[in-house]
């Protein structure tokens, strides 16, 4: 790429482009030009004399335009008719729509306390929105004690047997899983005292009120809350949310209020489920290690539970079917209008569902000690 420049007597500046503009050879300088531009007495206008430029590309337009630019700031009339056409029209194309304020992202952090009240801000918010997403489910619950509700009923038995029978298999594996583990546990330190009989009381009462229900409802906030969460997203995504609005279809009871069902009618079940798994999983332990016989675990494990005990976990899985269900559809709903926003949806959703699973779970561990269940 050549450049030179040359001054006449009515105070034109010649700007003379030659050569091969590749932007491989790397992007041209203005700084020289913009010097002699600078220099008193300032030019009146700029013309351009292109008869031996050759092949040209990205770095010839980047120079005129910021040749353009500087000349625009000092006032000083550029001619454009020297130029290649086809430059021209790329150069007038690009300064047709200018450049919106603060269009650019702008580098370095936000200072701490605007970050704090961001963060603060946008947690508002979010309460404001579960608030009222809570707020519309239940009135589409009570619609449906009313006999209001519409939904599909098919949908609702097609979430039933997704919420119920296809669970079975890793609610089976991690149930079993888990007893064998407080089984073991209990054993190292049981076996000290010689009272490795009592391993059946610990995993009873330990997964009949407390990790049936909690280790149930993990497992279905990461299999089903994370799916429910996909879907309403993808609706989202597509628009389908939106028609039903045109429709004049409620979401809350044809999407939110079948999930939410389904998952509260079926946890109970897959709890009770996973306390016999639970149950049969610690008594390969005491069975296997601890020289204890079947018939003794079994009529261990029927002494120390009691129907007070069960219902305690029942109780719980209930209440996690309604957060994990809430959980999901909450960030299914809220997802944005794009593919990656569905996964973000689902990730959100698992963490809600757990957080409050484990808040919940506390809640209500210290209300059974208040009213001694």
């Amino acid at each position: 790429m050549d450049i030179s420049f040359s001054r006449q007597a009515d105070n034109t500046f010649i700007v003379k482009l030659g050569g091969n503009w590749n932007i491989a050879d790397g992007l041209p300088s203005t700084e020289q030009i913009q010097q002699l531009i600078g220099a008193a007495p300032a030019p009146a206008r700029i013309v351009f004399d292109t008869t031996g430029l050759g092949d040209w590309d990205s770095s010839l337009l980047t120079f005129l335009t910021e040749l353009i630019g500087f000349c625009g700031k000092k006032s000083i009339s550029v001619i454009k008719e020297g130029l290649p056409e086809g430059v021209t029209r790329l150069i007038d194309l690009a300064s047709a729509v200018p450049e919106q304020k603060d269009a650019r992202k702008q580098s370095g952090r936000a200072p701490f306390l605007s970050r704090v009240g961001e963060a603060t801000l946008e947690t508002g918010k979010s309460a404001v929105e579960m608030l009222s997403f809570i707020g519309e489910a239940t009135l589409a619950f009570a619609r449906l004690l009313r006999g209001k509700a519409r939904f599909r009923r098919s949908d609702l038995f097609l979430f039933i047997q997704e919420c119920g029978v296809q669970a079975l298999p890793i609610v089976s594996l991690i149930s079993a899983l888990v007893g064998l583990i407080l089984a073991f546990v209990g054993a190292v330190q049981l076996r000290l005292f010689g009272a490795q009989i009592y391993v059946a009381d610990l995993v009873g009462i330990g997964m009949a009120r407390e990790m049936g229900a909690m280790m149930t409802a993990i497992v279905m906030a990461g299999r089903t809350g994370a799916a429910f969460a996909a879907q309403l997203g993808t609706m989202e995504v597509n628009e389908e949310i939106d028609a039903l609005k045109t429709l004049g279809m409620s979401p809350m009871e044809f999407l939110v209020l079948p999930r939410m069902l389904a998952l509260v009618l079926m946890l109970p079940l897959l709890c009770l489920y996973a306390d016999l798994m639970g149950i049969v999983g610690g008594g390969l332990i005491g069975v296997g290690m601890l020289d204890i016989s079947p018939t003794e675990y079994i009529n261990e494990t029927i002494s120390a539970l009691t129907l007070t005990q069960f219902m305690a976990g029942l109780i719980k899985a209930a209440v996690f079917g309604v957060l994990v269900a809430l959980s999901g559809c909450l960030r299914g709903m809220q997802c944005g209008r794009s593919a990656s926003a569905v996964g973000e949806a689902a990730t959100r959703a698992v963490v809600t569902a757990i957080v409050s699973i484990i808040v919940s779970d506390a809640l209500l561990t210290v209300i059974y000690d208040k009213i001694g269940m």
